[in-house]
């Protein structure tokens, strides 16, 4: 009988090569899964925090989710060390995908997971903001300069094409202009603009408006906000509360789960200033159409997403899909035979403890 096991590994580059960022298929996917989530095919346990610091959250978590239909279960393996970029100049987030089949529970993949994370932040802000952003909007703004603001621009313009302007502010000039040279050579239709860290020069005549920082702050002031803006915040505290209070819907990724961080919103509803009628809906309204999105030209809309780990699932299945397609990954072997079935077994079994001279 064959105990073959295989899987097939995927680098970030393999999944590049293979076209997978593309927002319009990671927002489609989410989309499903939320749909399928709805209707009960979705298995989502709660997360697995270990937080190593408390003082700088630095952490890993682990999320399991399992589309029961697609017969696919995964799981993202993620790390979150805030202090990376200051002391050591690199990243602060990374993250490793696994797939299994559950006919059989053998893995399918295992996949570099900081693009598909970072794409279904972005994924999620493009879909709210079809729906609620002006169809007509041209000037976006961002307070911050990171990796999650890159991936929103991406999502915001596949959604609104219309969009001819980018302002950005954070905190140090640097990041402003590395923001502008890697993403203009992408957009060569828009016009971007440095601000010098001034946040309201970034956000203030913006149609959609970005925070996405690691500070926790009221960086975007409501005075900031124009009617018929859209906002899409993605850290924890990054607005002040009349931000909220002036918005004419907010709208989560999922409220209940919201008002339990650390959101403006969930501090809001801890001091007793936002009720859970001041929220419109959640995502999967609009999407389901079960409630409309935008419907006057000077509505100003707020979106809050805490993040949903069967989205970054549903994602991470949709590009295993295309590389797969693509002809690119490695194959992985995670077994020739069971481990009893191995004909040098006998001379590899340690009987004897390892002694040192």
């Amino acid at each position: 009988m064959n105990h073959k096991i295989h899987c097939q590994y995927f680098s970030q580059e393999d999944l590049l090569g293979a076209g997978c960022l593309d927002l319009h298929m990671a927002m489609d996917a989410a989309e499903s899964a939320m749909l399928a989530y709805r209707d009960g095919d979705v298995l989502f346990p709660e997360k697995i925090v270990q937080i190593f610091n408390d003082d700088t959250q630095e952490r890993i978590n682990c999320l399991p989710a399992t589309f029961t239909t697609e017969k696919i279960c995964g799981v993202k393996w993620v790390s979150v060390f805030p202090p990376n970029p200051a002391k050591y100049g690199i990243q602060n987030l990374s993250a490793v995908i696994i797939l299994s089949e559950i006919e059989h529970g053998f893995p399918i993949a295992f996949m570099e997971g900081t693009l598909c994370s970072n794409m279904r932040v972005g994924a999620m802000g493009g879909i709210a903001a079809k729906h609620l952003s002006r169809e007509d909007s041209e000037v976006i703004g961002f307070i911050g300069a990171g990796e999650q603001a890159k991936m929103h621009l991406i999502a915001m313009k596949s959604v609104r094409p219309s969009l001819k302007v980018c302002k950005v502010a954070a905190k140090l000039a640097e990041e402003e202009e590395t923001f502008v040279r890697e993403m203009s050579p992408i957009f060569g239709d828009m016009d971007f603009t440095t601000t010098g860290s001034d946040l309201g020069a970034a956000t203030s005549d913006a149609d959609i408006i970005v925070t996405a920082t690691s500070a926790q702050a009221p960086l975007l002031k409501p005075e900031w906000v124009k009617p018929g803006a859209f906002y899409s915040h993605i850290g924890g505290w990054e607005d002040d509360y009349g931000v909220a209070r002036q918005s004419d819907k907010i709208v989560c990724d999922d409220w209940e789960t919201v008002k339990h961080r650390t959101q403006t919103l969930s501090r809001m509803y801890k001091e007793g200033v936002l009720q859970d009628s001041d929220i419109y809906g959640n995502l999967i309204d609009l999407v389901a159409g079960e409630k409309p999105g935008r419907e006057t030209a000077e509505e100003r809309t707020y979106f809050n997403a805490v993040g949903l780990a069967f989205a970054d699932i549903g994602i991470a299945y949709a590009m295993y899909k295309r590389a797969l397609d693509a002809g690119m990954g490695q194959d992985l072997k995670i077994q020739n035979e069971m481990i009893f079935e191995h004909a040098y077994l006998k001379d590899w079994v340690r009987l004897t403890p390892e002694t040192t001279d």
